[in-house]
């Protein structure tokens, strides 16, 4: 009796991009050729244009709970066809990332531990009949993901590359609050800082929030939308667990008209001080 061999065990391939449905489909059609559907994940595609340290968190909070193995094929690249290198990146748990040397892949490539990396090399990787130099997301790194999803080599692609670190601001704890920045806001208008929700006080109901040189706000701290109240603005835990600024069924960021990467001041009162919306008072 003749022994197949094993399958060779299936890779599943996320997308991460800021282009949209439909060029997103073009990528999906060049894996597609030989990646079967169901290893296909859509992380998202409706990522802010251009802004590669959201779109980096957004990359690391999401990506990070997948299975040792997993490519991670990720498109924020307003560089396209210039200097920056495109890359493929090893993982010491078995996982490929693909994308731009712009910072978009760093987080995560740190997160889940350096190998090693590539520059991709295009006369290796490029798909027949390349048009223009616009969409490496198609003609470059889908493939180079497809290739890495069905077990080629990594050093196949290219020569050993050094990878451009990015990092995001960090949050600083003050006696009676912390500063930090604004890092993502997500379709619902949610405005998520890098401030540890750890931080916050036990206890405290009220927190102070200022953004960037606006006027300071006291705002509830809840701990669900729900309990919040609909319309109401306020503060609580995100699931990335981080503070929040939220507008229960409503958009915090319109609200406030704060846009990513603009700084804030969390603040929470001494004992003995009553908060409302106009100020502070002594009890």
């Amino acid at each position: 009796m003749v022994r197949r061999p094993a399958p060779r065990r299936l890779r599943l391939v996320t997308l991460t991009s800021d282009v949209g449905a439909a060029y997103a489909a073009q990528m999906k059609a060049v894996l597609l050729r030989t990646v079967p559907p169901e290893a296909l994940i859509d992380l998202t595609h409706e990522l802010t244009a251009h802004a590669v340290p959201e779109a980096a968190f957004v990359l690391w909070s999401m990506a990070r709970e997948f299975p040792a193995g997993t490519v991670h094929l990720a498109v924020v690249d307003p560089g396209v066809g210039g200097a920056r290198a495109p890359v493929a990146v090893e993982c010491r748990d078995g996982s490929y990332l693909v994308g731009p040397d712009n910072g978009v892949l760093f987080p995560l490539a740190e997160a889940l531990g350096i190998r090693r990396a590539v520059r991709l090399d295009p006369a290796r990787i490029e798909r027949p009949g390349r048009v223009g130099t616009t969409f490496d997301g198609r003609d470059l790194f889908a493939p180079a993901a497809a290739r890495l999803a069905r077990g080629e080599p990594i050093s196949r692609l290219g020569p050993a590359h050094r990878l451009q670190p990015l990092r995001w601001p960090a949050p600083r704890a003050l006696r009676e609050g912390a500063e930090g920045a604004i890092l993502h806001i997500d379709r619902f208008g949610n405005v998520i800082t890098n401030v540890p929700v750890g931080w916050l006080p036990e206890g405290g109901t009220r927190v102070s929030v200022r953004l960037g040189r606006g006027r300071e706000r006291s705002l509830p701290r809840a701990a669900s939308y729900e309990a919040l109240g609909t319309g109401r603005l306020g503060v609580l835990g995100s699931s990335f667990g981080l503070v929040e600024l939220t507008v229960a069924r409503g958009r915090a960021a319109d609200r406030l008209r704060v846009r990513v990467g603009a700084r804030v001041r969390l603040g929470w009162r001494p004992r003995g001080m009553m908060v409302n919306s106009e100020g502070p008072r002594r009890r």
